[in-house]
């Protein structure tokens, strides 16, 4: 037997206030819950079939049900339609194209009714919540929140955030830090992702940027802008390095983040588990900064390779495991400060390497332009490497070497661009038979030793090079560090790509594989070809008849 509404008007609108003001949502998404559920007991009630309405009033809890149907001149839906004959029973002088409203008496909730209502709401409100909990956090990712664990899970530990729950993945986690069930903690919001079962919020303790925020709020001049924070790297839980710049001349930076007696970097460190962090004077300059990143060491002389990105640092040979550090650590957390690669090597291995070049270099000359040793080295002396150089260096620069005169620089320039007339030669020669295509010569950028290369490769023809992806073919091997532990996992070798040895960029690179591929587009027929053929066939088919 059905059952009355277990609650009355008022006490209706003190259930919306309150589940609202539990939840944190807006009354008017409880109310809309609360009229939805209505109604789908109303169609419960009267057919699903009806299209049933109802309105709460959200001063005084009055509750209205009615059926909405529409007039037309023939009935094709007895449940949502009504002829004009009967509209007129419903409201005098209603037409064809009109809406009728049509009350209905309220309705009697039983208990699967009631259960059915009951569930409707707690999902309206549900989906409510998370939707407020994501517009509230989305913005915040950077920020730091403090909250209680709630659980650890597979190693992943649970935050309650009071509002909402946010995770601190297990490699977001400062390692051997020990956390638990009610420990209050702080983390860096990472990221915030919407997903069907509420949003995710990722949090950090591992990540740069929580030390950052962390010196941000022990330290006021950083706060101000005064002092920023340039670079940050991390060794979660071991060691750290920061970059820092003063923008007032009369604070320093590295003072400022040090404290009175290192009061304002140890409540960081007391936060970060102890792990000891390096503060550096950032500097404009990559060499300078280079230098200050792989402090306590010494360095002797820093080599920048702009076009490798790499940087090469000569340290006494004393100084080797220091600037390394414990399993490469001090270089790595430098290289990650620095956004460079860094090679390390000591005064040792940096002549005997000078030197290496320098008799390479001077054999070259010797052998390409047919001089004496004397001279190869006065060339390699002053600062060239490649054979282009001596070619196409202005004269003047090359006569106002200490014993040149024009007459020997313009002989030099000469025998330099024979040399490298010649190696042109041999290097087509031999692509040739290797059998690349001549049709590759013509493409932008390559050259025939760049030619040489694909050939051995395989890439012969321009279908051949078409295939490739412009990182196949221009990608730089990874160089494998100078010194590591033995103990090391190894790692697989970086092929690179075919011509990454020759230094093309990426626009290059582009560009080579878009003109290789090229044919490709001149083969297609043009779109209208089929048309013209059949037309062509239609008229010659004619003229047979005619004949």
């Amino acid at each position: 037997m059905a059952t009355g509404v277990t609650a009355n008007r008022a006490e209706l609108i003190a259930i919306a206030n309150s589940v609202a003001s539990e939840k944190m949502i807006d009354k008017a998404i409880v109310i809309e819950a609360m009229e939805d559920a209505i109604q789908r007991a109303a169609r419960t009630r009267y057919g699903q079939e009806m299209d049933i309405r109802a309105k709460l009033d959200a001063s005084n809890g009055d509750l209205r049900l009615w059926r909405v149907v529409e007039v037309v001149e023939e009935v094709d839906d007895l449940y949502k339609q009504v002829d004009v004959a009967g509209a007129q029973k419903l409201q005098a002088g209603a037409k064809v194209g009109d809406y009728l409203v049509d009350p209905l008496p309220p309705i009697e909730f039983g208990r699967i009714q009631a259960q059915a209502a009951k569930q409707t709401i707690f999902q309206k409100v549900r989906d409510a919540e998370r939707e407020r909990q994501y517009e509230e956090f989305k913005d915040r990712a950077g920020e730091i929140i403090t909250g209680v664990v709630k659980r650890v899970e597979f190693g992943h530990v649970v935050v309650d955030l009071g509002r909402a729950e946010g995770v601190i993945r297990r490699d977001a986690q400062i390692p051997r830090e020990v956390v638990r069930v009610n420990d209050r903690i702080r983390s860096l919001i990472l990221k915030v992702v919407r997903e069907n079962r509420g949003p995710q919020i990722f949090l950090s303790r591992a990540h740069p940027d929580f030390m950052k925020k962390l010196f941000a709020q022990e330290v006021p001049e950083i706060y101000d802008g005064i002092i920023e924070i340039k670079a940050a790297a991390r060794d979660p839980g071991s060691r750290a390095k920061i970059g820092v710049i003063s923008h007032d001349s009369s604070i320093d930076p590295v003072g400022a983040c040090v404290g009175m007696k290192g009061s304002r970097v140890q409540a960081v460190v007391q936060e970060m588990q102890g792990e000891k962090i390096d503060i550096i004077p950032w500097s404009p300059d990559i060499a300078t900064f280079v230098v200050n990143a792989l402090q306590p060491a010494n360095v002797s002389r820093v080599i920048i390779d702009e076009e490798e990105e790499r940087i090469e640092v000569v340290v006494p040979d004393d100084m080797l495991s220091l600037a390394i550090g414990r399993r490469g650590q001090n270089v790595r957390l430098a290289s990650q400060l620095t956004a460079k690669a860094i090679d390390i090597m000591t005064e040792t291995d940096s002549s005997e390497k000078r030197q290496l070049d320098f008799v390479t270099r001077t054999e070259m000359f010797q052998n390409e332009l047919d001089v004496d040793e004397t001279l190869a080295q006065l060339l390699v002396a002053e600062g060239f490497t490649e054979m282009e150089e001596v070619a196409y260096v202005e004269l003047d620069e090359l006569a106002g070497i200490e014993g040149f005169d024009d007459e020997l620089a313009s002989e030099l320039q000469n025998r330099a661009a024979e040399a490298i007339d010649r190696r042109e030669q041999a290097n087509r020669e031999a692509r040739q038979a290797l059998g690349v295509e001549d049709a590759l010569a013509d493409l932008p950028h390559l050259t025939e030793a760049m030619l040489v290369t694909l050939g051995k490769a395989g890439i012969r023809t321009l279908d051949d090079l078409a295939d490739l992806a412009t990182d196949e073919l221009i990608e730089k091997k990874r160089a494998e560090p100078r010194r590591r532990n033995e103990d090391a996992p190894k790692r697989p070798e970086h092929k690179g790509g075919v011509l990454g040895q020759y230094g093309l960029t990426e626009e290059q690179g582009n560009e080579i594989i878009m003109a290789a591929r090229a044919h490709w587009f001149d083969e297609e027929p043009a779109a209208d070809e089929p048309a013209a053929d059949e037309s062509a066939a239609e008229e010659s088919a004619g003229e047979e008849s005619d004949a």
